[in-house]
């Protein structure tokens, strides 16, 4: 993990945040999500992205100077996420992309086969992919070795607000793989969440629902960011170690005898 910026693919940021624009109750508030937020890169979901909104949320994004990260989202197969991909390359002139491919609609969960089928791919057509994956090990390792920017694994299903069901399958990937980028993506639900993702020392979380379908979407964005920042520099605070029994706060030396 970088101590200063967030690096991926040589580009720097200064927001460990990303912000997910699905499930935004209006592009009325997105402005002030991002402004509370500090987000500097926000993904959007192309396939469900409506081309006769009045207000488009690229032109939003674009005025505030963020970086859009289209996403594959809704894709099934290989061969579909592909496609997208190379369409959002021509509209948005940008070669990131966030690659998922999941396999059914109830779960969401990522298809691992067709995801790594689509991520080889994608690279070989010269796309820098972000890919949204398990919290698998063996899968992260084979996405790094294709040559992925970032892996995404996630921490609860997509929009489940369940937080860190598989912290030590996440943990394992940050360890090991620490030359790429490892952002949790998915299942946040509060600030807790994110603090604690970063303390296990992710470079960044990826947040959507949790901040878009907040009772009050402001305040949970403030407290997410504020989540992140904490459990960044907790995570490189060096914390005391765990111990079963109590631990004096203080030495007994120069202790005076009162008997």
């Amino acid at each position: 993990m970088n101590d200063e910026k967030l690096i991926i693919d040589g580009q720097e940021f200064n927001s460990r945040l990303i912000l997910g624009t699905g499930g935004l109750p209006s592009l009325d508030i997105l402005s002030e999500i991002i402004e509370t937020t500090s987000a500097e890169i926000a993904t959007v979901a192309v396939r469900r992205v409506d081309p006769n909104q009045k207000v488009s949320i690229f032109k939003i994004l674009n005025e505030r100077s963020i970086k859009i990260l289209p996403n594959t989202a809704g894709c099934y197969t290989a061969s579909e996420a592909v496609k997208l991909s190379e369409m959002a390359r021509e509209s948005l002139e940008t070669d990131w992309i966030k690659l998922e491919v999941i396999a059914d609609e109830k779960s969401l969960l990522p298809d691992s086969t067709e995801m790594l089928r689509a991520c080889e791919i994608l690279i070989d057509k010269g796309f820098k992919v972000l890919a949204y994956t398990n919290a698998d090990l063996v899968i992260a390792r084979k996405l790094a070795a294709l040559g992925a920017s970032a892996i995404m694994p996630l921490a609860a299903p997509i929009g489940s607000g369940m937080g860190l069901e598989n912290i030590n399958g996440l943990i394992r990937i940050i360890q090991e793989i620490d030359y790429i980028p490892i952002i949790i993506d998915a299942g946040i639900g509060t600030a807790s969440d994110a603090a604690i993702a970063m303390e296990i020392g992710a470079d960044a979380v990826l947040v959507a629902s949790a901040i878009t379908r907040a009772v009050d979407s402001v305040k949970m964005a403030k407290a997410i960011r504020l989540g992140v920042e904490a459990g960044f520099l907790a995570s490189r605070a060096g914390r005391i170690p765990r111990q079963l029994y109590a631990v004096s706060s203080s030495t007994k030396d120069n202790i005076p005898n009162l008997t």
